[in-house]
């Protein structure tokens, strides 16, 4: 009697036993699985950025707290998608996706010996900076409330490594590919970058920053095949469960420093993310706040501070605030969708992921490499 899970085909006679595997192989459905999901990564990564953080936690949200304006959640992410998904869909016709994509950013890579040595100086720059800065009070919660903005040349010098990290992470993932970094390096440096946000968190009492880098790190690496989507699914759960701590201990800084806390806002309330985007219906859009314009983002984007001293501090956050009956030392948001059509409207939101698609399109295509596809 056969129990080995395979079955022992009679044959014809022949003193051979053919063994035939019960169960259907598995394997080459899993590798085409993904090969698809890295074709659509590598041809729409714009339009996946857009969709992955309400596919895995605003469109949950709103449908278990039955928000009553999820299809204005869906409209605004439709808008978004229209921009970014036709720009993306155009381009393929001047280019599609290499499946050998590594190769090529190999060979790219292999003309600069030193992306490694330069990766690593611009990561420990960028560690260094980020902790000094947020140590002499750049960037605090204070400084955002009372608009105050931490004097001294040691200060205005940590500004001009301001995202440094996220420029580190994306040297280091080329590294990577390249070949020139394992990925179990590549993970202690990233894991190396994301303490150091975390301390600047527990330094200025902000988790917005960090969050930011961590939703960069894992966007681009998940574009960039450096993470699984099954690591990023756990990922996310992991963050849910650790928010209530981190929450709780955000707000215990925050009134260390003498600065007020809403008791009655919880931890659950913030990740009501669909709740904040949604806040934004039924505003007359586009307002006009006298927000930045190109001469201010100009100045404020590629003249360091230290060069223009006098200049005051931005905060649009403050800004929609007010313009919602708070006062000016909190900060509002309707999220980056519901900004966008908070200032340009449901036009605005297709041109600003157009124009975006259209960008990162032309990175990954113009003269083929070192991105993940090439012309023809």
């Amino acid at each position: 009697m056969n129990r080995s899970g395979v079955a022992l085909d009679p044959g014809s006679g022949s003193d051979v036993t053919a063994v035939r595997s019960v169960h259907p192989v598995r394997a080459p459905r899993l590798e085409r699985q993904r090969e698809v999901v890295g074709w659509l990564l590598r041809c729409y990564p714009v339009s996946f950025l857009v969709l992955a953080p309400y596919v895995l936690m605003i469109f949950p949200m709103a449908v278990f707290h039955r928000n009553p304006d999820t299809g204005f959640i869906v409209l605004l992410v439709g808008l978004a998608l229209a921009g970014s998904f036709s720009v993306e869909s155009v381009s393929l016709l001047f280019g599609r996706p290499d499946p050998q994509w590594r190769h090529g950013m190999r060979q790219a890579t292999a003309r600069y010996p030193a992306i490694y040595p330069v990766a690593r100086l611009v990561t420990v720059t960028s560690i260094v900076v980020d902790l000094l800065g947020a140590y002499l009070g750049r960037g605090s919660i204070v400084a955002q409330i009372y608009g105050e903005v931490p004097d001294g040349p040691m200060v205005a010098l940590t500004k001009l490594f301001s995202g440094w990290a996220a420029l580190g992470f994306a040297l280091l993932v080329a590294s990577h590919l390249g070949g020139r970094l394992s990925r179990a390096k590549l993970y202690g440096w990233l894991a190396a970058l994301v303490a150091s946000q975390t301390i600047v968190t527990l330094l200025t009492a902000l988790t917005a920053p960090l969050i930011s880098f961590v939703f960069f790190t894992v966007a681009a690496g998940a574009v960039c095949g450096v993470f699984r989507l099954r690591y990023l699914l756990l990922g996310t759960v992991v963050l849910v469960l650790v928010w209530p701590t981190m929450f709780a201990y955000r707000n215990g800084i925050r009134e260390e420093q003498g600065i007020a806390v809403d008791s009655a806002v919880t931890a659950t309330d913030r990740m009501r993310l669909d709740r904040q985007l949604t806040a934004v219906e039924g505003i007359e859009v586009p307002v006009d706040l006298g927000q930045p314009g190109l001469t201010d983002h100009l100045r404020y984007g590629l003249i360091p501070r230290i060069l223009d001293s006098d200049r005051p501090a931005l905060s649009t956050g403050q800004q929609i605030n007010q313009f919602l009956g708070g006062g000016p030392t909190s900060a509002s948001s309707f999220l980056l969708l519901g900004n966008i059509w908070f200032f340009a409207g449901p036009v605005g939101v297709v041109a600003v992921h157009a124009f975006w698609a259209g960008f990162v399109a032309l990175l990954l295509r113009w003269r083929a490499r070192p991105g993940p596809a090439r012309p023809g």
